[in-house]
C-alpha cells in the first residue's frame, strides 16, 4: 500500500480525500527570491497515516551542486528535540518554524540571509514506515548599490555626449533606466539607451541637451538611483589655443637661444681678456727696482761732489750719512743728464751753504774729509 501511494501526488491525494500514509502537503512555490538581509520560510507541511507508527524524524539539508559531493545537514528535529548546530554557516540564523513539528508543520526559517546561503534545500519527514520529502531553491539576491552618474566625458555642443551609470554591488540582471527630472522632462530625440550597460549616447549634443538626469539602477530585490547635473557649452576656439600655445612655444626657444648666445659671447669675452693679458706679461721687462736707483744716483752725486772745489773746514755739517732716503722724482733722472754745479772759489760758509742742499737734492752720501793747514799737514 505505501508503494502504490507514493507513485501518487500529494496534491491529487488530498483532493481525492485519501490518506496513504505520511505525505508532505505544502504547495507553495519551490522557487523562491528573497534580497540579503531579509528573513524567508521554506515550507514542509506534512500528515501521517494511522499506519504511521514510528518515531518521527525531520531533517533539513543543503544540496550541493556538485553530485559527486556530500549534502550538509542543516537542522534536524529528532526524539522531540530540535539541533541546529550542524552547518555552521548558518549557525544561530535558522529553525523551524512551529515549537512542536510533531504536529504537522516541519517549516524552516532563516533569518537576516546573505548571498552564500543560495541552494537547494530539502526537507525530508521520516516516520516508520512512511517517508516523504520537498526540495525548494532559495536565490538570495544582493541589492543594488547606490549608483553613480556623471558625463563620460566633456559637454560640448556638436560633440558626442555620453552619461554612464554603475552600481558597485547588485545581483544579476540589473536594469538601467534614465529620465530627465527638470524642463519638458523628455530625453533628447537622438539619445541611445543601454539598460544592460547603463549608458546614454547622445550624437551632437545641443544646449537644450542641458539638464538634469536620474538613472535607476533595479532588479528583482530592490532600485537604487542617482542623480547628474548636465550642462552642454559652447566648444572653444581650438585654433586660438594651438596658435598661442605655438606662439609661446617659439617665445621661449628664442629667449633660450638668447640667454645662449649672451653666454657665450661673455664667455669668448673673458677668454680674449685673459690671453691679451698674458701676452702682456711675455713682452713687457719688468720695472727696475727703486732701491738700485736710488744707488745709482748716489754713487753718481758723490762722484760729481768729489769733483768740485770746496773747502775740508766747511764740511763738518754734512757728517751725518742720509742712508734712509730715497730720491726724489726730479732726481730719477740719469746721472748724465744731472746738472753740475759750476765751480766756485768761494770758500768758508757760503761754500757750505751752497753744497750741502746741493748734494743731498743729489742722493750723495756726505764724506768726511780730514782737516789739513795751510802748509798741507793734517790737523
Amino acid at each position: 500500500m505505501y508503494v502504490r501511494c507514493s507513485m501518487i501526488s500529494s496534491t491529487r491525494l488530498i483532493r481525492s480525500g485519501l490518506a496513504c500514509g505520511l505525505q508532505i502537503t505544502s504547495t507553495g512555490s519551490t522557487s523562491i527570491e528573497k534580497a540579503s538581509g531579509e528573513s524567508v520560510k521554506l515550507d514542509c507541511q506534512f500528515t501521517l497515516a494511522p499506519e504511521d507508527t514510528g518515531p518521527l524524524d525531520i531533517e533539513w539539508s543543503l544540496q550541493p551542486s556538485d553530485n559527486q559531493k556530500e549534502e550538509k545537514v542543516v537542522i534536524v528535529y529528532s526524539g522531540d528535540r530540535a539541533f541546529s548546530d550542524y552547518y555552521a554557516p548558518l549557525k544561530g540564523r535558522v529553525h523551524f518554524n512551529s515549537p512542536d513539528p510533531k504536529n504537522g508543520d516541519a517549516s524552516m526559517n532563516i533569518m537576516g540571509l546573505k548571498a552564500t546561503d543560495t541552494g537547494t534545500y530539502q526537507c525530508k519527514v521520516k516516520k516508520v514506515p512512511g517517508i516523504s520529502s520537498r526540495k525548494i531553491l532559495l536565490t538570495v539576491m544582493v541589492r543594488p548599490s547606490k549608483p553613480r552618474c556623471y558625463a563620460d566625458g566633456p559637454t560640448l555642443m556638436g560633440k558626442d555626449m555620453m552619461l554612464r551609470c554603475n552600481s558597485a554591488e547588485g545581483t544579476q540582471p540589473l536594469k538601467y533606466t534614465w529620465e530627465r527630472i527638470t524642463g519638458n522632462k523628455l530625453l533628447p530625440p537622438a539619445a541611445v539607451l543601454d539598460p544592460v550597460g547603463g549608458t546614454m549616447s547622445l550624437r551632437n549634443a545641443t544646449e537644450t541637451a542641458s539638464g538634469t538626469y536620474r538613472c535607476v539602477a533595479k532588479n528583482s530585490v530592490g532600485t537604487e538611483e542617482c542623480v547628474v547635473e548636465v550642462s552642454v557649452t559652447p566648444a572653444p576656439n581650438t585654433a586660438g589655443i594651438i596658435a598661442g600655445a605655438v606662439i609661446s612655444v617659439l617665445l621661449a626657444l628664442i629667449l633660450l637661444a638668447l640667454i645662449l648666445f649672451c653666454c657665450c659671447r661673455a664667455r669668448q669675452k673673458k677668454r680674449y681678456e685673459k690671453e691679451i693679458s698674458y701676452e702682456i706679461r711675455e713682452d713687457v721687462p719688468p720695472p727696475k727696482s727703486r732701491v738700485s736707483t736710488a744707488r745709482s744716483f748716489t754713487s753718481a752725486g758723490s762722484q760729481r761732489s768729489s769733483l768740485g772745489s770746496m773747502s775740508p773746514s766747511n764740511l763738518h755739517e754734512y757728517t751725518k750719512p742720509q742712508y734712509d732716503k730715497i730720491p726724489s722724482e726730479e732726481n730719477d733722472r740719469p746721472p748724465s743728464h744731472a746738472p753740475i754745479p759750476p765751480p766756485s772759489r768761494m770758500a768758508g760758509p757760503n761754500l757750505s751753504r751752497m753744497a750741502g742742499p746741493n748734494l743731498s737734492r743729489m742722493g750723495a752720501i756726505p764724506v768726511m774729509i780730514p782737516a789739513q793747514n795751510r802748509d798741507g799737514s793734517i790737523v
